[in-house]
């Protein structure tokens, strides 16, 4: 069978590869888009149960789209996530194929050949948008937790009732780790939650989402070359931040109060026990310092518009709360721990991806989505090309920006 000829192939059906098609179609430019479940497979398939946005309604867009409900100031469910991405799909009318996985990404005599369970492809750019988030990030030292404990990655956990009755040592402390450790200290199992480096944000700052503040000041829109230190702003932990219909403040000083107890940086698993850093106190300081500098840059920001009468007084948050010396272990028999739950982050999944093209962490070397490789580009990674790269308003200027240097790429190769 004759392999499927196209100008462009995107490696899945998510917002972003959306985005890009929205901007391929615009540029006549002919594509496909290969998606290994249907569309938004991701939401569908790995999310918990309870899991909202972090950000604001308001900010549900994509390019020519955007939302169109009565709750600005909501957080979309998973399922109204879905919905969302399946409308702005029929929306564009989107060249997806579903059901389709990749099994090999290569060099071609068109410039690239992609295999799949659906047949052969072969295009002259490729766009990676499958995703940031396919694997489990979990430490080695799991590999030495007790047989006798359950342990569960966000990826496959959906609600507590999977989780057997006892204590649960949730790791990570990003959003993930501490909207889990809550939901699962409300349904009855004591949590102790292992804290790690943080950003600390409120929900609300004077009176509106910090988000919207953080987009309307221009900190959403800053730039990867910009940055002193690209490497470290990609792999910042996201903001501690859970989307609530009541636009609640979930920090560490929320969960102590509710009965969590917090420890340092897991380090190791020996002989039973949880060993933990000493740096507890440290990185909660660290934390307090850096949401506060980003109060005070919107502060500024504020007062350059003269916004403040509107806006009302600054507001300033009690430093984090932890004990004078945390403990440095937890024995898990002891302290009845059943379960531990892996909130330490994810990996993209490039098995499939046969070029040379990947750094010492397993990741796609690119100039803000431009691989090194000719005409592979990356889409839907943490701080591809902004700070508001990982939300989905996000999308539409790196799509944008990415998709102008791909259709020159391919304009000048089918002239060459």
């Amino acid at each position: 069978m004759a392999a499927t000829t196209t100008d462009c192939v995107i490696i899945g059906a998510g917002h972003s590869g959306l985005a890009a098609s929205y901007f391929l179609q615009k540029a006549g430019i002919g594509h496909i888009i290969l998606e290994r479940g249907e569309i938004a497979n991701s939401w569908k398939t790995e999310r918990w149960d309870s899991m909202r946005l972090l950000t604001p309604n308001r900010q549900a867009r994509l390019p020519g789209f955007g939302y169109r409900g009565d709750d600005p100031d909501g957080f979309f469910t998973v399922a109204e996530t879905v919905r969302f991405i399946e409308d702005y799909a029929a929306f564009i009318a989107a060249p997806v194929r579903s059901g389709i996985r990749v099994t090999s990404l290569c060099s071609g005599s068109k410039g690239f050949s992609v295999a799949t369970t659906g047949g052969e492809f072969e295009a002259s750019s490729v766009i990676v948008a499958s995703g940031a988030c396919n694997r489990p990030s979990i430490p080695e030292c799991s590999q030495s937790l007790p047989e006798s404990l359950a342990s569960v990655h966000p990826l496959e956990y959906r609600n507590p009732e999977q989780l057997p009755p006892g204590g649960v040592l949730t790791v990570g402390a990003s959003a993930t780790g501490l909207q889990l450790a809550l939901e699962i200290h409300l349904s009855g199992r004591p949590v102790t939650l292992s804290v790690g480096e943080h950003v600390r944000l409120p929900r609300i700052y004077r009176g509106q989402d910090i988000l919207w503040w953080m987009e309307k000041a221009g900190i959403l829109d800053e730039r990867y070359d910009e940055m002193d230190d690209l490497v470290r702003a990609r792999n910042i932990p996201s903001p501690q931040l859970i989307g609530t219909p009541q636009r609640r403040t979930m920090d560490l000083n929320a969960l102590s109060d509710s009965g969590i107890r917090l420890r340092g940086k897991l380090m190791d698993i020996r002989e039973g026990k949880a060993l933990f850093s000493g740096s507890l106190k440290n990185h909660c300081e660290l934390a307090d310092l850096k949401m506060n500098r980003l109060l005070r840059t919107i502060d500024e920001w504020i007062a350059s518009q003269g916004l403040d009468v509107q806006a009302g007084e600054p507001d300033r948050f009690p430093d984090t709360r932890i004990e004078e010396s945390p403990p440095l272990t937890l024995d898990f028999g002891r302290e009845n721990i059943r379960s531990v739950v892996w909130a330490t982050g994810f990996a993209p999944d490039y098995t499939w991806l046969d070029l040379p093209v990947f750094d010492r962490k397993g990741r796609i070397r690119h100039d803000g989505g431009v691989a090194d490789w000719p005409g592979l580009y990356v889409l839907g990674t943490t701080f591809l090309r902004r700070r508001k790269s990982s939300f989905i308003h996000g999308a539409e200027d790196d799509a944008r920006d990415v998709c102008g240097h791909l259709v020159s790429y391919v304009r000048k190769r089918s002239v060459a």
